[in-house]
């Protein structure tokens, strides 16, 4: 659903799965017209085969000056407007409101009347349209005519909505933000695990291994629950591995959880039986697909087109950063029960305040980069200055970031604190990543 850029999409209550409109294909395939084009009494809907050159709509798109909705998407629509301007095309260009014109007719048609009184002198009506816009001072003004003046004003006055559609609401919601997390703890202690043997850190102990290894079991585990809640159809999680769509990143994720869980479990076989070929190989297979379980939902969040600001490419390095940051943070908090070497200490704290302030930077360049469209611009300003700045500031950045960090430099014997924070402020970020582009009205 997240994918539609025209939010075309819905849960049917019935069946609890996406559905769309059908173009009432029971009635077309007998011969009859959709039911939006036969009841409409104006003929303001048209129907038929573009391929027909002797069909009405075709003779149409042949005559008029036709637009699209976000040609921008590539998604090749066959819904066209004639004469449809960007007021009534982008949600953007108006705003949300309590009140809508056909609901509150005490403003409605004779919402200009007003005015009428105050066109009786050419000074009061410059200053009235000087105050609407200021590209309303381009405007040349013609002799004095009351009814002229109240069509200019008409014309010059803000676009404001006459209808809307039912708002859905956040369909991604806190489920998804933790099993974001729960999976960067899953695949950060194998990265951070490997990274460590192969920088040559002494303490990479069999218990060390066996306790990462459980970990990131677990975590994969709660991952897999979080994801199947986060559907409205759970039973149909089976369908992304037994009929799967490869196109679809949702697929590829699953196959990348699977598949890590399987190459995680025959390294635990592995440790257990002491086989040490199995466990070289399982180890490498791991670490491989625990790289495509970190950053596979940046691209997960890509193929949603409605969503501009999740078309970053930044997301992927966010994402990778974020699994090193849980992965190190989680191993300060289990420092108090498994006995880390003072080695593989400094280098879980060492990578743990590297990836944070790598985190800071990466979150400040893309907040502050030129964001290509309108949307994305209007979640920037939600995060930085609207709804989220507190969540944002407070919550992400000062607890989340820069309260860890300085902890870390000054009073390392605080670091499970600082790794509390950490933890908290990955949540907290991706919630805000989250929620913040759905805000954004795609019809």
């Amino acid at each position: 659903m997240q994918a539609c850029p025209y939010d075309a999409l819905y849960i049917d209550p019935d069946t609890h799965t996406a559905a769309k409109c059908n173009y009432c294909a029971h009635r077309v395939d007998i011969g009859l017209e959709p039911a939006c084009v036969n009841v409409c009494p104006e003929h303001a809907i048209i129907s038929g085969d573009m391929d027909d050159p002797n069909s009405e709509i075709a003779q149409l798109l042949a005559r008029e000056q036709v637009t699209v909705r976000k040609p921008e998407k590539y998604t090749g629509p066959n819904v066209f407007y004639i004469n449809g301007d960007s007021a009534s095309l982008t949600p953007s260009e108006t705003d949300r409101q309590d009140q809508y014109i056909w609901g509150s007719q005490n403003k409605g048609v004779g919402h200009y009347a007003r005015f009428l009184e105050k066109t009786t002198d050419r000074k009061t009506f410059e200053d009235m349209v000087n105050e609407l816009s200021p590209s309303s001072r381009e405007m040349s003004f013609p002799p004095i005519n009351p009814k002229r003046s109240v069509e200019v004003l008409m014309e010059k006055a803000k676009a404001k909505r006459v209808y809307d559609t039912p708002d859905k609401g956040i369909l991604w919601g806190w489920e998804v933000a933790g099993y974001v997390l729960t999976k960067a703890i899953s695949s950060g202690v194998i990265l951070l695990l490997v990274m460590a043997d192969l920088l040559g850190v002494k303490g990479v102990t069999q218990e060390v291994e066996y306790t990462t290894v459980f970990i990131s079991l677990f975590f994969l585990l709660l991952t897999g629950i979080l994801l199947v809640k986060d559907l409205d159809q759970p039973k149909r999680f089976l369908y992304v591995l037994l009929r799967p769509h490869w196109n679809s990143w949702l697929v590829r994720g699953g196959y990348s959880i699977t598949f890590f869980g399987l190459f995680v479990s025959v390294w635990l076989f592995g440790l257990y039986f002491n086989i040490e070929s199995v466990v070289l190989v399982a180890r490498w297979l791991s670490v491989l697909a625990g790289l495509m379980v970190a950053v596979y939902t940046a691209f997960l969040f890509a193929q949603a087109k409605g969503r501009d600001f999740w078309q970053s490419p930044m997301l992927v390095l966010h994402m990778l950063v974020h699994s090193l940051m849980a992965g190190s943070a989680f191993f300060v908090l289990i420092g108090l029960v498994v006995a880390f070497s003072p080695s593989m200490n400094g280098f879980i704290l060492l990578i743990l305040k590297i990836s944070t302030v790598v985190n800071v930077i990466l979150i400040g360049i893309e907040l502050s980069v030129p964001h290509a469209t309108h949307d994305s611009k209007s979640v920037v300003e939600m995060i930085l200055k609207g709804n989220y700045s507190k969540l944002f500031w407070i919550g992400a950045m000062l607890l989340g970031n820069i309260i860890p960090v300085l902890i870390l430099f000054v009073n390392p014997q605080w670091a499970f604190t600082s790794a509390l924070f950490v933890l908290s402020g990955i949540y907290v970020t991706e919630k805000i990543w989250i929620e913040a582009p759905q805000r954004i009205s795609l019809t």
